[in-house]
């Protein structure tokens, strides 16, 4: 679904980004829209988090021969960070390690999780001025992912799906136009990983638009139909699911034969065959 008549979630033309003298993304172009569900899928080394960071503006890349910036989100090229967080929700697993290890007050609750994601802070601080309207809307979106028994515990005594949860209410504490996901199963065994699919799933269906950014096709959800293939920091392929995710784009994406299967609405790869 995408709705007409609304800027672009995210326009990249021509997107270059070299670091420590390497080219990570080289003359990047994709658009998604709003509603538009999207995996991002690739090996490691193919630029899918220099993407990422290129979306939530943690990197800029070249400007374009005319001057203009070739990253554009929501249809603007400017943002004010804070701003653009009321907009984009972000879970990662290396957001995910910072808030498990706690900040310079100790261990970091469920709650204040929550509420840290309307100061875009790690948890917390004394100075922090959280309103009533805050309280309410961080509890309900706990609730929203089954994790309103974990308000008063710390994430470092959570399992990590617990904690994954937690961080999923945090980036929807400000009922954003979009989620990011970048590596979001990492750490998670098969069930912690199936339940948070799962939840992630209901997201989805409740209108948020999903970005999923990964190299596992297995973490790909049912309500995510359009797939894009990154090789070497270009679009290899783009397209509907069952189009890109084949044998042969697959094998050729990461240079190894796979066999793929559909089970339940999930796509799965295995190497050889």
């Amino acid at each position: 679904m995408t709705f007409d008549g609304h800027p672009p979630l995210l326009e990249i033309s021509e997107a270059s980004v070299v670091l420590g003298g390497n080219r990570i993304l080289d003359g990047l172009t994709l658009t998604i829209r709003a509603g538009e569900h999207t995996a991002i899928l690739g090996p490691n080394g193919a630029g899918k988090s220099t993407l990422m960071k290129l979306l939530t503006l943690q990197l800029y890349p070249f400007a374009s021969a005319n001057g203009t910036l070739p990253v554009r989100v929501f249809g603007r090229d400017r943002w004010d960070v804070f701003d653009l967080r009321t907009q984009l929700g972000i879970v990662s697993a290396d957001l995910h390690d910072r808030f498990v290890h706690g900040n310079a007050a100790g261990g970091i609750t469920g709650n204040d999780a929550v509420l840290s994601g309307f100061f875009a802070s790690q948890g917390l601080f004394s100075h922090a001025r959280v309103t009533d309207a805050m309280w309410q809307q961080a509890s309900q979106a706990l609730d929203s992912v089954g994790a309103a028994h974990l308000a008063e515990a710390t994430l470092d005594t959570m399992s990590t799906g617990e904690a994954r949860r937690v961080l999923i209410a945090r980036a929807l504490v400000h009922k954003p136009k979009a989620l990011v996901l970048d590596e979001p199963t990492r750490g998670l065994d098969l069930v912690a990983r199936h339940h948070f699919l799962e939840r992630v799933r209901q997201v989805a269906q409740r209108g948020t638009t999903i970005i999923l950014v990964t190299h596992h096709a297995e973490e790909i959800i049912p309500e995510i139909d359009r797939v894009i293939l990154l090789r070497r920091g270009r679009v290899a392929y783009d397209g509907a699911k069952s189009a890109v995710l084949t044998a042969a784009r697959l094998t050729d994406v990461f240079d190894a034969p796979v066999t793929v299967s559909l089970v339940n609405g999930y796509f799965h790869v295995q190497v050889g065959g």
